[in-house]
């Protein structure tokens, strides 16, 4: 059995470095690329069993000389502009980034002729605005995109399908719904939550959670199991086909903080906060998982409990390291 070449784009990211995890735990020979420098946080327990390269997918001519050096077997496409606001105050370098650094990646496998496997880590936010009688959200529903980041993923992705066809690469295009766990930016709101009440235990900040809109309802996985997903649908997946992953499962946003409040014992109170509301937001997305189930048997096993104490716990350990 000789071992297979991995390569993640983005792993020092949150989803990045969980991959990174399962991958050298299932004893892939591992190499990454990621732009900062300084974001190593999320990896440096694997120091001395992964390659980190330090790279823009922007830059055409290195991650050429990347990819013709580390002939990956698979790569996981996870490096882009991920956080949605961020792409209403920047839709330039949302769509640049997320569009043209993977048309990079894409076209250097093409003129190396590699034969290497990619997933495409696509979201679900491109269906963007979902009708009623449309949940739970098929891989065929229609995209109504409700973001720059949205509209940028639907590039890769249809980017992704167009070079499986015409030049038969093995391209497989995932789409995840929400995904939660230990490592995710506080810009995310289960880890904001979690993190702002982290931060009230230690005294850091008063006893108060400011929120935005708590009624959307979300579907929402582990980040451990969403990158077993990736993992599944390249090994097993269907050529060209996307793939959601997701919970099927549907939770509001005020239950999640009911369950990390009841995590805690501090005396808390939520206030809403004008400036944590988004120019369109969409109020219920729950996914439909029957697909990936069918072609390759992944399942969800974490429950949502487990993940945001995890969250929790991780927010707590992190804000009292910072003190030390």
């Amino acid at each position: 059995n000789l071992k297979m070449n991995a390569l993640i784009t983005g792993i020092a990211g949150f989803a990045g470095s969980h991959l990174a995890d399962l991958l050298v735990r299932k004893k892939y020979h591992v190499s990454g690329i990621d732009l900062a420098a300084c974001r190593t946080d999320n990896i440096r327990h694997l120091e001395g069993k992964i390659k980190l390269i330090h790279a823009d997918i922007y830059n055409a001519q290195k991650i050429k000389a990347i990819l013709c050096k580390i002939k990956p077997d698979m790569l996981f496409h996870l490096a882009a502009q991920a956080f949605v606001p961020d792409s209403w105050v920047n839709p330039e370098a949302s769509l640049k980034t997320n569009i043209l650094g993977q048309l990079n990646i894409l076209e250097a496998i093409r003129a190396l002729g590699l034969k290497t496997s990619v997933m495409i880590a696509g979201s679900a936010e491109e269906y963007g605005l979902v009708y009623k009688n449309e949940t739970p959200v098929k891989e065929t529903n229609q995209f109504r995109p409700l973001s720059p980041y949205a509209v940028g993923k639907i590039g890769q992705d249809m980017l992704g399908y167009q070079y499986s066809q015409s030049y038969n690469l093995h391209i497989v295009r995932a789409r995840a719904f929400n995904h939660a766990g230990p490592r995710m930016t506080k810009n995310f709101v289960a880890s904001n939550f979690a993190w702002q009440i982290a931060r009230i235990e230690q005294k850091k900040q008063e006893p108060i959670i400011s929120v935005g809109n708590l009624n959307p309802t979300r579907d929402f996985t582990d980040v451990r199991d969403t990158v077993e997903g990736y993992l599944s649908i390249l090994k097993y997946g269907k050529n060209g086909e996307a793939y959601n992953i997701c919970s099927a499962k549907a939770i509001t946003v005020k239950k999640v903080l009911d369950i990390l409040l009841g995590y805690s014992k501090a005396g808390i109170k939520v206030i809403p906060d004008r400036s944590r509301m988004r120019p369109s937001d969409v109020e219920r997305l729950v996914g439909d998982n029957s697909k990936i189930i069918k072609d390759t048997g992944w399942r969800p096993k974490i429950p949502i409990e487990k993940t945001l104490k995890d969250i929790l716990d991780y927010w707590r350990k992190k804000i009292k390291d910072e003190e030390d």
